[in-house]
């Protein structure tokens, strides 16, 4: 890599020294400062967007009123939630400046704050824009479209925005102060704070969501024969203030620590694996992260320019924003590879080529597109697997259930398959850094794809309005073409979130293998075997405990959207019950002790579950005779299993969701036929799986790394 020593500058010429910098050096110098001010960019223009939907319509006093219900709930629960989760973050912040230091405490503030806040903005951007997109389908199809994309939009910008901003911060002053080996320690704690918080957002939010979700549909739809969002429904209000505390606010802070965790996790590999001919880190390695950060940004800023000047199919139009977005990212690498690697880097004792290391992130832009299809197709009403399903309804509930649980199992081979083969031609191209490489690139991806997943609640809310508030039934037809996109997306962007969580933990994995070296040699220690052969008991060992936490980690999940539901079915119940006029419309519901159940049901059961992965490596770590390769067969069991777990989960959940769609667009006896009431059962079922419990296991596979690697010098 070429080095300019100023001192030999100054000597030889007296010119400024800025106009002898080449290209290349110019970026090496600026890349923190120039990625932050892509960050900057990122924010203006979610500012700009969200003055643009500010500035639509927002409907009549009726509309309002329901908006503003749906607001208050919202609100009222992540204050709630921030209470909660402030407490647990304050004693973690104790215990890692007691065990760790200062700096990697003030990182897991950093981290978990920045994590409420991509959550809280993204259900507030969310709300102001579902009135605004029930508004707009009075107008047209384009015109709804057009105001869900752009309320999503905030959401994705904001999220990567954030996640770029305060970890290339952070690691600007904790460098020029602590140096870099604090900052690369405290960066860890950053990447932990994001990731547990966004647990809680995610399980929260997710038991929140469906427990409401279930109970509206169990007893409004089954039992009493109400359509989709009746206002007679005492649960309704829950369930629209779910779409937000869930898919909108859980999916923000899920992505933004995915984000955040990739980029610390590229910095760590850097640091620990790439080395300049002094043998020191290599800087080009170290900054080139935050530039592809920066690359995103102005990708998604041209993908969702895409969006909002394109007209036709909701599908295509979207994906186009997605390809351009790609394009776009895949265009602006190959330049700043050659500028950053221009000789190629050295890893692990071996060269990598400038072209391999581009070639790593093209790895990552493709998986990303491989799993939007595949995806696509499982949970897509235009496909077999959701017909196959709706079919299987005509014989009953239980038929629903067997085909909807085979689709997700199904729906793990593609997936895992492409995954494997990303990771061997990404480290083929440039080793474990370019497999870092490659998530990056995916990541890169995230500012769009939020912007799709964001759409799918935005819609459904759009359609709860427009019911409630007396709007005409047409109104709703254009909403729930919407939404059925919608769904497909959201089942999308999971996917797109659980393939890059998986090649993102195999990349901490690899950053625990290296600082447990780093460790040992600092001691002069004995180093134990790091190679976790599989004819090493301890190893088998570590990877039926990293296998099982999973599978805890859901049936706690699922438990816990049960005993909520449960709750919620009971109440909904006694209201009707109590006061028939309800249904005949003659009786106001009481909308607000169905969101005070599910409010403290959330609350009160996110809390173990959450805290699961922490126990489990601790625990492990803790147990004499077990030891640090015990420990690494435990990361590695819950990455593979997990990964299958979340793969079948969302697939499953997405696909019974769209099935019922399907059939309520008329097919198979439409609304109200004994096929319809079992497709309503698939997807009560599929609720938790898609919305809880299975996109949870992305941020707890990663909390499990994180953790581990930060316990090293404690207990190793």
């Amino acid at each position: 890599m070429r080095k300019i020593d100023p001192k030999n500058v100054a000597r030889r010429d007296p010119e400024p020294i800025f106009q002898q910098l080449t290209m290349s050096n110019f970026f090496l110098s600026q890349a923190l400062p120039l990625s932050l001010a892509a960050g900057l960019i990122g924010l203006g223009a979610a500012w700009a967007l969200i003055l643009w939907i500010k500035s639509q319509p927002d409907g009549n006093d009726s509309m309002r009123e329901v908006a503003s219900a749906i607001q208050e709930g919202a609100a009222a629960y992540l204050h709630r939630q921030l209470q909660a989760v402030s407490g647990i973050a304050l004693l973690l912040f104790v215990a890692i400046c007691y065990f760790k230091n200062l700096p990697t405490g003030i990182g897991f503030i950093v981290g978990a704050a920045c994590s409420l806040v991509a959550g809280f903005a993204g259900m507030r951007i969310a709300v102001m824009a579902n009135v605004r997109t029930a508004q707009a389908a009075t107008i047209g199809r384009t015109a709804a479209l057009r105001n869900a994309f752009n309320g999503g939009a905030v959401t994705g910008l904001l999220v990567v925005a954030l996640a770029l901003l305060s970890i290339g911060s952070f690691y600007m002053i904790a460098s020029k102060y602590l140096g870099l080996r604090a900052a690369i320690d405290s960066l860890t704690g950053l990447a932990l704070g994001a990731s547990l918080v966004s647990v809680f957002a995610r399980l929260g939010g997710g038991i929140y969501t469906k427990a409401a979700d279930v109970g509206a549909d169990l007893v409004g739809k089954i039992e009493s024969k109400l359509e989709e969002d009746d206002p007679r429904n005492p649960a309704t209000i829950a369930d629209n203030v779910g779409d937000n505390v869930g898919d909108c606010a859980g999916m923000a802070a899920d992505v933004f620590e995915t984000y955040a965790v990739s980029l610390i996790g590229c910095v760590l590999v850097a640091y620990l694996t790439v080395f300049g001919g002094n043998g020191q880190p290599e800087p080009a390695a170290l900054s080139y992260p935050f530039i592809v950060g920066g690359v995103s940004i102005l990708s998604a800023i041209l993908g969702i320019l895409t969006v909002n000047f394109g007209r036709g199919n909701p599908t295509r139009l979207l994906s186009l924003g997605v390809l351009i977005s790609a394009l776009a990212s895949a265009a602006a690498l190959w330049p700043l590879t050659h500028i950053f690697f221009p000789d190629g880097l050295r890893h692990d004792g071996q060269i990598a080529s400038t072209t391999g290391i581009y070639l790593a992130s093209l790895v990552g832009l493709l998986m990303t597109f491989v799993v939007l299809l595949i995806t696509n197709y499982y949970t897509s009403t235009h496909y077999s697997p959701v017909q196959n399903i709706a079919k299987a309804s005509e014989t009953g509930h239980a038929t629903n259930i067997i085909a909807g649980l085979a689709i997700g199992s199904h729906a793990t081979a593609l997936p895992v398959g492409f995954i494997g083969i990303a990771i061997l031609l990404s480290y083929h191209f440039a080793g474990l850094y370019g497999i870092a490489i490659a998530v990056m690139a995916m990541l890169s991806m995230a500012g769009i794809v939020i912007s799709l997943d964001a759409f799918g609640p935005i819609t459904d809310n759009a359609g709860g309005i427009a019911v409630m508030s007396g709007m005409p039934k047409s109104i709703r037809e254009r909403t729930d073409e919407l939404d059925a996109v919608g769904n497909t997306m959201k089942a999308v962007t999971k996917g797109y979130a659980i393939a890059s969580a998986g090649l993102a933990s195999l990349v901490l994995f690899g950053t625990y293998v290296q600082e447990l070296k780093v460790h040992f040699a600092a001691l002069g220690a004995a180093m134990p075997s790091l190679e976790f052969s599989l004819t090493e008991p301890k190893v088998i060992i570590g990877l039926f405990i990293g296998g099982l936490l999973p599978f805890v980690f859901t049936a706690r999940s699922m438990d816990a959207v049960g005993v909520a539901a449960g709750a919620v079915v009971r109440e909904v119940r006694r209201q009707l019950a109590a006061k028939p006029g309800i249904l005949l419309g003659k009786d106001k519901p009481d909308y607000g002790t169905c969101v005070d159940i599910v409010t403290k049901a959330a609350l009160r059961q996110m809390i173990i579950p959450a805290l699961l992965p922490v126990i489990f490596v601790v625990g492990v770590a803790a147990i004499p005779g077990l030891g640090p390769v015990v420990l690494g067969g435990v990361l590695v069991g819950t990455i593979v299993t997990g990964l299958f777990v979340a793969i079948a989960m969302t697939s499953s959940g997405g696909a019974w969701d769209n099935a019922k769609k399907y059939i309520e667009e008329g097919n198979y006896g439409g609304k109200g036929s004994p096929a319809h009431s079992a497709a309503v059962t698939g997807d009560t079922v599929g609720d938790p799986y898609k919305d809880t419990a299975g996109p949870a296991i992305n941020p707890m596979i990663k909390v499990v790394n994180i953790v581990a690697i930060l316990i090293i010098p404690i207990f190793f």
